[in-house]
């Protein structure tokens, strides 16, 4: 029964010998189904599509294969009412759809959903299921009208696979109206207002945020850390700097099965000279951080020990604006908008030894491919500053200033620390910094100028207000700060005008092309960081461009990553022990015009022959590491933690100024 098909006149439904003597008629068929009969009203049905095939008589035979089981016969049914015209058409089409959702059967259920697309922007339940399987598939460009139409549906189902919609762009109004609807409707919903929490943050919406995370501390404080089970992994790390409950905040994940961990790691592998390394990520574009940071590196992998394929899922819309022969990268083998499964068959066709996810839990991320048996070895690095929860991941790569042993207790994966800075910096794509005046810029000729480009969403009222203290002791010094939007702006003008700050104290420039944003940071004297978010790449920008960056030691990945960048450019005094001898060193500098001029002379001479832009050595560190990883797993010893050795110190400049 459950094998069969329904052609056009439905006689493969289930056998004639269920034909019972019965008067052959609608109605008789009809009353056996109320009364609970729905074999014999299946078998009466059968002899009445002999004479009548029209939409009631497949929906009740559709009915009654749902009672007695045979959920993909009765989508088919469903179908065929559906086909007829009538004025119930589109309900029969839409149960179609759903059954054949339920049955996995989801090209059928799409092939129904888009015949019926405009109708879908209005019906959660068909919203439902062009989203569920598309977001599957990672084709988040066709689900994006679903949004409202999901948030506002009063079934659970509807509103959890709604809050999976947000895209990166947290600008996007759709994303703002998706929260705003979830977080009114269900206000005592902890994952939405987790979720209300990331949008009042991204626009410095501090009475908002302190409101809304007071009920969130209050609770932590009972000692219920399993709220943060409802709280996003990247978005979570934007206020709690606890390494410890970081590992809980898991929404949108499932538990890791150490028995397929176990699995794959057995599978037998074909091994060869060369190692095979896969990279998977969404920003295999020029433009992205992540490439202004990597690229180099991939280039400079050596051919002759390694291959290397990239299995990219990035829009196609950005990769329009992609300006790099990526073929330079390494292999290309297209991934977006796969199933996990058809990315396990890519992948498992190149024979990966080592696959890198270099996204982690962030927006646009595949890591739940990782659950399924890639390769002898899973690698986390870059995207994700903290453990990788609930994803199968041997190692995850840092160095000891963002892995410190104390980390351990918090991380599934082990440790692979690389010498000086986890972070790759590309020194031959990335522009070199060209002279520019203050004047230019609009910025006061004698002030003390702090600056800080992080992105909006870094700046917790605990930054804010440690801001605010040294700017009160520096009385000469403005904060030159980057602001998102004009609602940004707004916002943190408020907050610092409620600290007493003038308004004439704070500067603020919009984003601005790469170019002219790596001229203008040396127009600053001073780099102040965020926390417990620091700058990543942005540091990293800003040491290149010629700033120094104050820094306070950090308690967690995240809060690491610019002590991490300091250490590599051999600048380590620039890391506060703590937040009040942060305040007291920025006041310090603010009042010393010439320390700030020997930091900036340091840069300048470091540039060239520090770690922290050598990519050639951060290659040949990382490619240390690869060989290490490669050769426990041929042996089959499980993973371990590892500490890589450093090359000598560089003697002369790897490149000239």
């Amino acid at each position: 029964m459950g094998s069969s098909a329904t052609d056009s006149h439905a006689r493969t439904f289930p056998s004639r010998s269920w034909v019972l003597n019965s008067k052959v008629s609608f109605s008789a068929a009809s009353k056996d189904y109320q009364m609970g009969r729905y074999t014999q009203s299946l078998a009466t049905l059968n002899q009445l599509m002999d004479i009548q095939q029209d939409a009631k008589t497949y929906a009740l035979l559709a009915k009654n294969l749902v009672q007695l089981g045979f959920k993909a016969d009765a989508a088919k049914a469903y179908g065929l009412a559906g086909n007829c015209e009538g004025p119930n058409a589109y309900e029969y089409q839409k149960q179609a759809a759903k059954l054949h959702y339920e049955t996995g059967s989801e090209d059928d259920a799409l092939l129904i959903a888009m015949r019926n697309l405009s109708k879908a922007q209005e019906d959660p339940e068909l919203a439902f299921i062009i989203t569920a399987i598309y977001l599957k598939r990672q084709q988040r460009d066709i689900i994006r009208p679903f949004k409202t139409v999901l948030s506002e549906s009063q079934n659970p189902d509807h509103m959890r696979l709604a809050a999976l919609l947000l895209s990166d762009d947290l600008h996007d109004a759709t994303n703002q109206a998706l929260a705003r609807n979830l977080f009114k409707r269900f206000p005592g919903n902890l994952a939405f207002r987790f979720l209300h929490l990331v949008f009042a943050r991204e626009f410095n919406e501090f009475e908002e945020a302190s409101k809304h995370q007071a009920v969130i501390d209050a609770t932590l404080a009972k000692g219920d850390i399993e709220i943060l089970r409802k709280d996003n992994p990247f978005y979570h790390l934007h206020w709690c700097g606890n390494e410890d409950f970081n590992r809980y905040a898991t929404i949108g994940t499932t538990p890791l099965n150490p028995e397929r961990v176990s699995f794959r790691r057995s599978q037998p592998h074909s091994w060869s000279d060369k190692i095979r390394i896969g990279y998977m990520s969404s920003d295999f574009w020029d433009r992205h951080a992540t490439m202004k940071l990597l690229q180099r590196i991939l280039e400079l992998h050596d051919k002759d020990r390694f291959d290397v394929t990239l299995f990219c899922h990035t829009e196609p819309e950005f990769l329009k604006h992609n300006d790099t022969n990526r073929s330079r990268w390494g292999r290309i083998v297209t991934v977006h908008g796969f199933s996990d499964q058809a990315v396990l068959e890519a992948v498992r066709q190149h024979n990966i030894d080592i696959m890198v996810d270099l996204k982690g839990h962030t927006s646009g991320s595949r890591a739940t491919a990782f659950n399924l048996p890639l390769a002898p070895v899973h690698v986390g690095w870059l995207g994700f500053p903290g453990s990788t929860v609930n994803i199968d991941l041997d190692y995850v790569i840092g160095d000891h200033s963002v892995l410190p042993d104390v980390a351990k207790p918090f991380y599934h994966e082990k440790f692979c620390r690389l010498p000086e800075s986890y972070q790759p910096n590309d020194p031959m794509h990335r522009p070199k910094p060209r002279p520019v005046t203050r004047e230019k810029l609009g910025l006061p000729e004698e002030a003390f100028i702090f600056a800080s480009f992080n992105g909006n969403r870094k700046i917790t009222p605990e930054t804010i207000d440690s801001w605010c203290r040294i700017l009160k002791r520096a009385p000469n010094s403005v904060l030159w700060l980057m602001a998102n939007t004009p609602r940004n702006q707004t916002n943190l003008l408020k907050q610092f005008q409620t600290a007493g700050i003038s308004p004439k104290r704070i500067i603020f420039c919009p984003r601005a092309p790469y170019e002219e944003h790596i001229d203008r940071q040396q127009a600053a004297d001073l780099g102040i960081d965020t926390f417990p978010v620091n700058g990543h790449t942005t540091t990293s920008e800003q040491l290149w461009g010629g700033l120094p960056v104050l820094t306070v030691k950090g308690t967690n990945f995240a809060s690491r990553v610019s002590e991490s960048l300091l250490r590599a450019i051999d600048l380590p005094d620039l890391v506060a022990a703590d937040l009040q001898a942060y305040e007291d060193m920025a006041v310090e500098l603010a009042n010393n015009p010439g320390r700030i001029a020997e930091y900036k002379a340091h840069l300048k001479e470091k540039r060239y022959i520090a770690p922290l832009f050598d990519a050639e050595r951060f290659c040949d560190h990382l490619e240390q590491a690869y060989e290490i990883m490669a050769e426990r797993a041929r042996q089959g010893l499980a993973p371990d933690h590892m500490d890589i050795p450093a090359l000598p110190p560089r003697t002369a400049p790897f490149a000239a100024e």
